[in-house]
């Protein structure tokens, strides 16, 4: 297929472009930034420096192009959010932005559409020890400043399955890490002692980004139109346990441990350690897709993540 990646450059898209050239694909790249840019076109990757969020220039870039897919992958995080306003863009990525490349998407005769939903649409609080499917309501009405998140990510899958002429698939990402800026930093705050593992712990279900990126190619490929799918390896963990492979895989002293209440000041970052624990099946993935994880759990692929500098 021709595809248009937004988000080419950035944490998952840098490494989804490599996989979907040497599946087959051709690659037309959509990036904010010019100096990544000119290294996807040194990679001979076809590249448009453009905003998502401007409606007006995305479309003037593409006109004149087809393509038989877009695939969102456009946000605007680095590292690990902590404050609620720390998503704000990204909330505005996930509903203007992608009523944005869903235009696109008509212009250019596209005729699939995949974008990136997350594991936290699921709601911020506790679910209790069963593994969540993709029949479980997502995005729930949330409260205060959560609910702008759930507002988002519900937009976003409303609008990938709603629009006539497309086939929408959102693949719900569970909490990233590897070989990535974000990972490295944590890794580096370890290293320092600088991160804490709180007790009580709240349960994440994490996704190494090489994961992520060959189920993405599997779903462009056989994803079902109007389906999501829960993008998450085989093992949820304790955030707890989680900030402990971290500290194992930079060669760290065991971290220390916080009571979670003191993380109660920042209420995005509570939420994310302490207040929400989340299981999510991936069984519908592996099915439908024909994907597995490489890395069953975030301590096989931690193992393979180097810190910044070594």
């Amino acid at each position: 297929m021709k595809v248009v990646l937004a988000g080419a450059t950035g944490t998952l898209g840098g490494e989804l472009v490599p996989r979907l050239l040497a599946a087959g694909h051709s690659v037309l790249g959509l990036t904010r930034s010019p100096g990544k840019a000119r290294l996807l076109e040194d990679a001979g990757v076809e590249t448009r420096v453009v905003d998502v969020m401007d409606e007006r220039r995305l479309l003037d870039a593409l006109r004149g192009h087809r393509a038989d897919a877009v695939i969102h992958q456009a946000t605007a995080i680095t590292g690990t959010p902590l404050r609620h306003r720390d998503l704000h863009a990204t909330n505005n990525l996930r509903e203007q932005g992608t009523a944005n490349l869903l235009r696109a998407a008509e212009l250019v005769g596209a005729h699939r559409f995949v974008t990136q939903s997350f594991f936290l649409g699921y709601g911020y609080r506790d679910h209790g020890e069963a593994e969540l499917t993709e029949d479980h309501p997502f995005a729930p009405t949330g409260r205060g400043a959560f609910e702008r998140h759930l507002r988002s990510m519900r937009a976003n899958e409303r609008l990938a399955f709603g629009t006539p002429g497309v086939d929408g698939i959102a693949l719900r990402y569970g909490l990233f890490y590897g070989p990535e800026p974000g990972t490295r930093k944590l890794m580096a705050m370890a290293s320092k002692r600088m991160l804490p593992a709180p007790r009580p712990s709240g349960v994440t279900s994490p996704i190494h980004i090489a994961d992520a990126a060959a189920a993405t190619v599997a779903a462009l490929d056989r994803g079902r139109a109007g389906q999501a799918y829960n993008v998450v390896d085989d093992t949820p963990v304790t955030f707890a346990d989680f900030v402990a492979a971290v500290a194992e895989a930079a060669g760290a002293p065991a971290p220390i441990t916080v009571p979670s209440w003191l993380l109660r000041p920042a209420p995005y970052m509570y939420a994310l350690m302490a207040g929400t624990r989340i299981r999510l099946s991936n069984e519908k993935a592996k099915r439908e897709l024909g994907w597995r994880p490489e890395y069953p759990s975030c301590r096989d692929g931690l193992r393979h993540v180097r810190p910044a500098g070594a």
